[in-house]
């Protein structure tokens, strides 16, 4: 089933929903003992394995992170050839002083920005969803 392509669509209905939690990127050179069901995010870069994981986990395993997470899903099934999304939501965020790691999954889109900014990003996608500035 393809995702939405058209932005206009995409932005009117993407619905931010925030997720329970407290979450951690962390870098490792190997997963073993890491129980690939707890892993929110996994990526293969040169210098090692990034995880994204609940901060629970992190700290049971004793793997290191910079930077506490909250998790917000944009509930929209977007297409991964969707053109402006990420740059939207960037940028309604950016105009509100809000670093923001997107993860884009098969369908949907995931944004991770600092504990602190959880409930004034959800505001900025909610007023963006809303054509509202």
């Amino acid at each position: 089933m393809p995702g939405e392509k058209d932005l206009k669509a995409l932005l009117k209905t993407m619905s931010p929903k925030l997720n329970e939690g407290e979450y951690v990127f962390c870098t490792t050179t190997t997963l073993d003992g890491i129980d690939p069901n707890e892993i929110i995010g996994l990526f293969k870069e040169d210098e090692g394995w990034t995880v994204i994981v609940n901060k629970d986990l992190a700290d049971k395993l004793s793997l290191s992170y910079s930077y506490i997470a909250a998790w917000i899903t944009l509930t929209i099934h977007s297409s991964l050839e969707a053109v402006g999304l990420t740059a939207a939501f960037a940028t309604a965020l950016g105009n509100k002083g809000i670093s923001c790691n997107v993860v884009a999954a098969f369908y949907h889109d995931h944004i991770f920005v600092a504990k602190k900014d959880a409930e004034k990003a959800i505001e900025a996608l909610t007023n963006l969803s809303k054509g509202v500035m």
